[in-house]
């Protein structure tokens, strides 16, 4: 994606921090034809070669999975927040934007295997029961069950070759309208809004 370079974000600590943070995505990808996109959770880690990787699934009723070939290029989206930042609160004429975190990530992907696949499932369940108040585990599902469950969708991983990541947070602005940007979003009150604050502050150096 297009990013300029004061918005362009390489460090690959918060890059990662990030995904794992907001793993919701979007995976796109070519299929019958045209692009093809699914919403799902997308979760960030290594594989057994130790290369840098995203797995998840997706329902074998989606054709989209007929299409991930060994070779087949695909790209996961992930977004942050985002707020629209007004031209009235800079102290000069100028035009409204919007300020917002948003990585694409850029890999090949390929189908895995059932046991691969529950142990991803393991793994995911686990990261989002933590805040259950009776934890759901996969190792408690019936083995009828499970496999019945697991035909009905196909597992993959994407070995990552490229991470774009856009931290659009104006840090072009001079001291005293970045400051007043981080104060009227303050005011707008919305979860979108604050943590583009958050973010402001963090990313600025005066």
């Amino acid at each position: 994606m297009y990013i300029p370079k004061s918005y362009k974000n390489e460090n690959s600590a918060e890059i990662e921090e990030f995904i794992q943070s907001n793993s919701f995505g979007i995976l796109v990808s070519q299929t019958e034809n045209k692009l093809w996109a699914t919403h799902i959770p997308l979760e960030l880690g290594k594989n057994e070669k130790d290369e840098q990787v995203l797995t998840g699934h997706i329902s074998r009723g989606n054709p989209q999975w007929k299409n991930f070939t060994d070779k087949s290029a695909v790209l996961a989206i992930f977004s942050g927040p985002h707020a629209y930042i007004s031209s009235s609160w800079y102290d000069h004429e100028n035009v409204p934007t919007w300020n917002y975190i948003a990585i694409h990530v850029y890999g090949m992907i390929q189908i895995i295997e059932e046991e691969k696949l529950l142990h991803s499932l393991k793994k995911l369940v686990d990261k989002y029961e933590v805040g259950s108040e009776k934890p759901v585990t996969v190792e408690e599902m019936s083995e009828k069950f499970l496999k019945n469950e697991l035909r009905g969708i196909v597992g993959f991983e994407i070995v990552i070759q490229e991470i774009q990541a856009a931290y659009k947070l104006s840090q072009t602005r001079h001291q005293h309208d970045h400051q007043n940007i981080i104060k009227e979003l303050e005011k707008q009150g919305d979860k979108n809004s604050l943590n583009i604050a958050d973010e402001m502050r963090k990313t600025k150096k005066y």
